[in-house]
């Protein structure tokens, strides 16, 4: 039986990546990226890393980024989840399976492959390289938890590793844990971390050397696990299928202030479009909907107010219609006048998929022409674009839409907003 080998692509500050393809004029200069709303930093390229903090206000450090010559960029989150499609689907023309981990990183088994690994874990980072533009680092190992050490590793000293480590050799290996510090293991947090400290353990090599079974008894089996592991013994398996979300949230922060009840309809109905869109293309129902608003809740000026409520659905359903009438309803009963609105989410609830539905003969049953009116809804809005079909309630561009005044163009996804060539 082949012994089992797992790479960890992992994509360079994959949101300032993202930018800098189409900006090739930033190639050198620091970028950073901003959450919804354009709140704080949540991106950053490794230029900028040393001078802006992670989750920094952006309003606190505007003066700074002007200073240092800093890019700023508004989240693109089209752009971003359609760079990443890319990516995966580079990778996963090359290697037998893939796990795709986050919207920036991947597993891939190369268990059965021969040896050498390094030469494949080059091709990879070259075949992204060139067909997205996005860089990234490989790190390759007999175990996921090793693969994350390896791809830390090869960013770290990418000059001499070229992007690329492997670690399935167990002298590497062991070089590799003496060195790295046990809070740069994954799973271990900084709580985790002051109480393995107190164990004397503080690197991943110790770590590895510990009695799992102590280790499970004092913490979790979480631990145990990943310190076997470090060990080289496969604990945690690679997964084939993405799993269906028990939940799915839709929310977004105002643009502005909301004081009047008519814009926060909008607001709800386009979040309940957009979390009817999610569950259909699961392909699952749901019985239930949370709708809750809520006030800003650090201005000490502003008198705050957080509700939210639970709406049991007549049978499950993935309808916009009918979630959207239970939204606005919802709503109606958790409105209060005299507060200035910056937030609202939805929440359904009670998914399972569409065969598992089982009725009976006291349950309402859903129009038979519902099924075929949201397909439609879903094939046109999948061919012309998201939004171009859409409930009445749904405005095309509210004033109370976040936030992204430096936003980059739609450059994949629309057609209006291609990337432009010149030629001179």
């Amino acid at each position: 039986m082949d012994e089992k080998v797992i790479a960890l692509i992992d994509c360079n500050s994959f949101y300032a990546s993202c930018e800098r393809v189409f900006r090739p004029d930033l190639k050198r200069t620091p970028i950073v990226v901003l959450s919804n709303n354009d709140g704080c930093v949540v991106a950053r390229s490794a230029e900028a890393k040393p001078h802006i903090a992670m989750g920094a206000p952006y309003f606190q450090i505007k003066k700074d980024l002007e200073r240092l010559g800093i890019a700023v960029f508004s989240s693109n989150y089209a752009l971003y989840g359609d760079m990443s499609e890319r990516v995966m689907s580079v990778i996963e023309s090359l290697v037998p399976a893939v796990e795709v981990y986050s919207i920036d990183e991947a597993f891939a088994d190369l268990t059965g492959i021969s040896a050498p690994f390094e030469p494949l874990g080059r091709r990879i980072r070259s075949q992204v390289l060139q067909l997205t533009g996005i860089p990234t680092g490989v790190g390759i190992a007999s175990t996921k938890t090793l693969a994350k050490l390896a791809n830390r590793a090869a960013k770290r000293w990418q000059r001499q590793t070229g992007g690329v480590v492997d670690i399935c050799d167990p002298v590497k290996r062991d070089k590799l844990l003496k060195v790295t510090p046990v809070a740069d293991v994954w799973g271990i947090g900084r709580k985790l971390t002051v109480h393995l400290h107190g164990l004397n353990i503080r690197t991943a090599w110790d770590l590895a050397q510990a009695d799992p079974w102590v280790l499970r008894k004092q913490f979790s089996v979480v631990v145990e696990k990943t310190a076997r592991e470090l060990r080289g013994m496969a604990c945690i398996e690679m997964e084939d299928a993405i799993h269906d979300k028990q939940e799915i949230c839709s929310s977004r922060m105002f643009g502005r202030r909301l004081l009047e009840l008519p814009p926060i309809r909008e607001a709800v109905a386009t979040y309940v479009h957009r979390a009817a869109e999610k569950l259909r293309a699961q392909q699952s129902v749901c019985k239930q909907i949370r709708v809750s608003i809520r006030t800003g809740m650090f201005n000490p000026q502003e008198a705050k107010y957080s509700k939210g409520v639970i709406c049991e659905l007549p049978f499950h359903t993935d309808d916009t219609r009918l979630l959207s009438k239970a939204a606005l309803d919802a709503l109606e009963y958790l409105f209060r006048p005299g507060y200035a609105y910056s937030k609202a989410e939805i929440l359904l609830l009670g998914l399972c998929k569409r065969g598992d539905v089982s009725g009976d003969l006291f349950t309402p049953v859903p129009q038979p022409e519902a099924d075929r009116l949201m397909s439609v809804l879903d094939q046109i809005n999948g061919r012309w674009g998201r939004g171009t079909l859409r409930t009445g309630r749904v405005p095309i561009d509210p004033d109370w839409g976040m936030r992204r005044e430096m936003k980059s163009p739609s450059y994949t996804t629309r057609l209006d907003q291609l990337w432009e060539v010149k030629c001179r």
